[in-house]
């Protein structure tokens, strides 16, 4: 019960910093039951399908990549969930920078940061 509600605290953190780009949270909800169900392949496969078919304004391509989902299912399948982990955890944070990131202030006070950008 504490994995689920350490999902729950970590994708309500994630929405706080969507809301204010007003993006859609239905990614988040696919990441999040793709993290929760990482044992059942099949349907980890066609959440993933799915996420391939959302835009991702930051990269200006889709959430999740063809080869980045084929990554991510072979390792499951050859039984590595952390190697697939690790990769569903990249394309959630170019999807969803965190939010100490975003909320740096400029360099400059003159200056307005870029989104995905240092300054």
């Amino acid at each position: 019960m504490s994995d689920e509600s350490s999902l729950d605290a970590k994708y309500k953190a994630l929405r706080r910093g969507l809301r204010s780009r007003r993006r859609d949270d239905h990614a988040l909800d696919l990441f999040r039951r793709i993290e929760a169900e990482l044992s059942d392949v099949r349907s980890v496969d066609r959440m993933l399908l799915e996420l391939g078919r959302c835009y991702n304004p930051l990269t200006d391509g889709p959430i999740v990549s063809l080869a980045t989902r084929r990554e991510i299912v072979e390792s499951l399948d050859a039984g590595r969930p952390d190697e697939a982990r690790r990769l569903l955890h990249e394309c959630l944070t170019r999807y969803a920078p965190p939010i100490e990131t975003s909320k740096a202030p400029p360099s400059d006070p003159g200056e307005l940061p870029l989104p995905g950008g240092s300054g």
